[in-house]
Formats: structure tokens, C-alpha cells, sequence
């Protein structure tokens, strides 16, 4: 059994940085690891991911140059540094493992419980 909890959120001005956490209890070295997100009245949608190892990662097309997704198995952890942030990035965001790699949330055995991200204008 794992479990996931999500840090590093809160409030702050677009164009900032910010750096959300993920701790997992249990092991995660052999999941996939992503994180995802849910913006009031919308559905939870795909944001990153990364295999097991850390050698290939995957990112929505609205985020990349901007995000990256990293872990460190030995701390049992997953980062997502969202950089050049804008308005429309304000959603709750989840950290999320699985034995595959899948940009369909639905299909994600393990979540955290959120963390929420407010970037105003």
C-alpha cells in the first residue's frame, strides 16, 4: 500500500516559481510516478509523469518548458518545479503512482489528498 502526501502549495503572483513535494509512504521505486490537477467546475486532468527510474518523463503540452517532474527513490519523494506560472495553472494539484505510466487519471491506483496552487494575476 502506498501513500501519497502532497506539500508546497499555496499563493503566489504569474510569472513566479513554485516547487510542490511529494511524500510516499511505502515503496515507489517500482511505480510511475505523475502528478495531476483539478481546477474548480473541471475535470481532474494529466500534468506530468515519471517512469520508475527517472529516465523518461511526460507532460501535458500546456506545461512543458515550463514544469519538471523529478524524484528521488532513495528519499521515497517526486517534485514538480512549475516555473513562468500563470492564472490558469490555479487548480488543485495531486501526486498520484502507478504501475504504468497513463495520462488517464482514472486508470492511477494511488492518490494523495491535494494540494492547492493560487496564481493570480
Amino acid at each position: 500500500q502506498v501513500q501519497l502526501v502532497e506539500s508546497g502549495g499555496g499563493l503566489v503572483q504569474a510569472g513566479d516559481s513554485q516547487r510542490l513535494s511529494c511524500a510516499a509512504s511505502g515503496g515507489i521505486f517500482s511505480y510511475a510516478m505523475g502528478w495531476f490537477r483539478q481546477a474548480p467546475g473541471k475535470e481532474r486532468e494529466f500534468v506530468a509523469a515519471i517512469n520508475w527510474s527517472g529516465g523518461s518523463t511526460y507532460y501535458q503540452d500546456s506545461v512543458k518548458g515550463r514544469f519538471t517532474i523529478s524524484r528521488d527513490n532513495a528519499k521515497r519523494s517526486v517534485y514538480l518545479q512549475m516555473k513562468s506560472l500563470k492564472p490558469e495553472d490555479t487548480a488543485v494539484y495531486y501526486c498520484a503512482a502507478n504501475n504504468y505510466y497513463s495520462d488517464v487519471p482514472s486508470l492511477w491506483d494511488y492518490w494523495g489528498q491535494g494540494t492547492q496552487v493560487t496564481v493570480s494575476s
